[in-house]
């Protein structure tokens, strides 16, 4: 069986006026990828190339997008090694470089903009690759993969998160038509320049139970479709991609050589009937659990309010969508376990309604499918196919737990419950556990033991209760994982060794500030009990302060990190837009509202200067005090206005604006003309450069499917 070409380790980068080259010093036989400037176009060499100068090494190259006037080539410039899993180094994306095709950069404010959002994101952006392991697939997916392709034609769709900025590569590999219309041949030779990112968190670290020594690994990827910030992305869309979509992998590492841990001592063998030989194999077990948003059609609207208006639409609407999810769920995962966790009463109530309308829908109601019946007349024949859906959507089991009133009072540890309402399908579903005989030149995993089902937690965000109920999971899972190959005793816990439970604890609660901070914008709220195991005050007004946070964050800085999203995932295309020179980033609406503002935090620092200027002893009281009342009154005011046309101060997105923040935008415009001191002071027609105020890219903001 012939290698994998693996992506190159180590790239050098050559310029020159006309074009960058990348070569590998270490395949001095490899293809010269060039990229000619300042068109773009891509063409391996397998001579060298004058006139080119040596400017760096680098790890990798993220991949190449095209913004209003250029185009630009992402390197990666360092890379930080994490740690290794069955002896393939692991490492995460340090920082990045962007390089202008034009040898005169154009400046225009944009393109200015445009850079900005993506340098900050890739800053920000926890990223992690491997030169020789595929990171986008659990353990059990790689054990069914094919070692002889390209690592990047192994890699999960899902999670392949620079699959939209490697296009250009991709076509070039594929020998597609570019953009002249020009075809070429496939072009093998770019595979090593292709390196597969996933976005996350990422912790390997040994670890200890019962004096045995294994590698314990905890692996979240998230989805690349429907990705974005927490208030401007929510529910499912039409291709049945959800929001906030991660899958977690928890794997450990028995006998992992590479990494100098030690194996098994030998009375802690999983089977005392094997020979010692086997006792000595690279075992790998994992345990897999997902999370995404309610798979319906809704959405949280920001106006200001601490809890934004909610809408949720009829479950009906959304059934076509959820059914291309869910089966989408049951051929990668098999049986799936929806675990509901968010509230019964209150606000909340409205999704669980509608969450659990849907799933009965999907149960209950066979497979449909339509075809004309003659081609004279429009009827339509509808035919019913119980046996597929009982092969299908009757693996989907839903169960709801109320998290907040079963664990209120501080009394977490009734979240067992939930955990013993799963124990016969955990124990059903089991985990993957695959060994790997030493000396497999392919280092392929012989599967012992397939996980045929899978978690599917969500609350509102899916974030903290989720966090906590995936934890807990995870303890089970590595419990169960230990006891059967022998290192623990049946109803014997791997908590009860606080050195493992200590570290355990913190990388799950690493996970969830991790998730949460890419979505919410700050750390993960009840990290407290997932660290310590118990609910303290000093976690509470931790909460507090991050629910601070996250309101000031998804109100006033959100919109630039989803515009951030949109431009790397490709899910808005600068190229693509029909409104030639129009300014997207500047601030279309009316002055007086944007003064506002500016006027409330002049009143409240006119007030402070006031309240805490000395005057002489003899000095007149009452100037001072109507000075103080002006700016007083002047400030009420002003906060008021902001707080009744709250949707005219939300940070919106500029490039995919949501449908309902512009239909909300238009109301309060609206309503704010209607104010007896600032309406005179507002258009009173609509005129599309105000009105629209910062949402005047509406037409072109429609999500486009690669």
């Amino acid at each position: 069986m012939a290698p994998p070409l693996l992506p190159f380790r180590d790239i050098n980068l050559h310029s020159s006026p006309s074009h960058y080259a990348f070569t590998s010093p270490s395949s001095p036989d490899a293809p010269t990828l060039v990229v000619e400037r300042p068109s773009g176009h891509l063409r391996l060499n397998d001579g060298p190339l004058l006139g080119t100068k040596r400017v760096s090494s680098i790890a990798g190259i993220l991949g190449i997008i095209k913004l209003k006037l250029d185009k630009y080539i992402i390197v990666i410039t360092k890379a930080e090694p994490m740690g290794r899993l069955r002896g393939h180094m692991v490492y995460r994306v340090a920082a990045t470089e962007f390089l202008p095709l034009r040898e005169r950069p154009l400046h225009d404010s944009d393109e200015d903009a445009y850079l900005g959002l993506l340098k900050d994101f890739l800053r920000t952006g926890p990223m992690y690759f491997s030169y020789s392991l595929d990171l986008t697939n659990s353990f059990q997916r790689q054990s069914q993969s094919d070692p002889t392709l390209p690592l990047w034609k192994r890699a999960d769709d899902r999670f392949f998160w620079n699959r939209f900025i490697q296009s250009d590569l991709i076509d070039l590999r594929s020998g597609t038509q570019d953009s002249s219309g020009a075809r070429y041949a496939p072009q093998v030779g770019v595979d090593p320049y292709i390196l597969p990112v996933i976005f996350g968190m990422l912790r390997i670290t040994p670890a200890r139970v019962r004096s045995t020594s294994f590698t314990f690994a905890l692996i979240t990827r998230r989805s690349r479709y429907r990705g974005g910030t927490r208030y401007f992305s929510r529910g499912i869309d039409e291709t049945g991609h959800v929001s906030n979509y991660n899958e977690t992998e928890q794997i450990i590492i028995l006998n992992d050589a590479t990494g100098g841990l030690t194996g098994f001592a030998s009375d802690q063998s999983f089977n005392r009937s094997k020979a010692d030989s086997s006792r000595r194999d690279l075992q790998v077990m994992s345990f897999v659990q997902t999370r995404g948003s309610v798979p319906v059609f809704w959405a949280e609207v920001n106006n200001l309010r601490y809890t934004p208006r909610l809408q949720v639409r009829s479950p009906e609407i959304a059934v076509n969508a959820a059914r291309k999810h869910f089966a989408e769920q049951i051929r990668i995962y098999g049986e799936n376990y929806l675990v509901n966790l968010v509230n019964q009463k209150g606000r909340e109530e409205r999704v669980k309604r509608a969450y659990e309308q849907l799933v009965r829908i999907l149960i209950t109601s066979p497979t449909e499918s339509s075809e004309t019946d003659t081609p004279i007349t429009e009827e339509k024949l509808r035919t019913l196919d119980p046996e597929e859906k009982k092969q299908s959507m009757d693996r989907l089991h839903y169960i709801y737990f109320d998290f907040h009133n079963e664990t209120k009072g501080l009394q977490w540890h009734r979240a067992q419950l939930l955990l013993d309402r799963l124990a016969d399908g955990l124990a059903q579903a089991q985990y993957f556990r695959g060994v790997e005989t030493p000396g497999d030149p392919n280092g392929q995993l012989d599967v012992r033991t397939k996980q045929t089902g899978v978690v599917r937690t969500n609350c509102m965000d899916c974030l903290d209760r989720t966090n906590v109920v995936q934890s807990m999971l995870g303890r089970w899972a590595i419990t169960r994982q230990l006891i059967d190959v022998g290192v623990l005793r049946p109803g014997e816990s791997a908590s009860d060794d606080p050195e493992f439970e200590h570290l355990f604890r913190n990388v799950w609660a690493d996970n969830a500030d991790v998730v949460s901070r890419a979505y919410s914008g700050t750390g993960a709220l009840k990290t407290d009990f997932t660290r310590t195991g118990e609910r303290t005050r000093a976690g509470m007004v931790q909460d507090l302060c991050n629910s601070i946070t996250r309101y000031v964050r998804n109100n006033f800085l959100d919109g630039p990190r989803q515009d951030a999203f949109d431009l790397f995932l490709g899910t808005y295309l600068p190229q693509d837009s029909a409104l030639g020179n129009l300014l997207l980033f500047v601030d279309r609406r009316p002055v007086v509202i944007q003064a506002i503002p500016y006027v409330f935090a002049a009143s409240v620092f006119m007030v402070l200067v006031a309240l805490f200027t000395r005057r002489a002893p003899d000095a007149s009281v009452w100037p001072i005090r109507l000075f103080m009342l002006f700016w007083t009154v002047v400030g009420a005011y002003c906060f008021r206005f902001i707080v009744a046309h709250g949707m005219l101060y939300v940070n919106w997105p500029k490039l995919n604006t949501p449908t309902a923040a512009s239909e909300g935008y238009q109301d309060a415009l609206i309503h704010a003309r209607s104010d007896p001191i600032i309406g005179k002071w507002l258009p009173r027609r609509h005129h599309r450069g105000i009105s629209n105020a910062r949402l005047g890219y509406l037409e072109e903001g429609k999500k486009r499917i690669e």
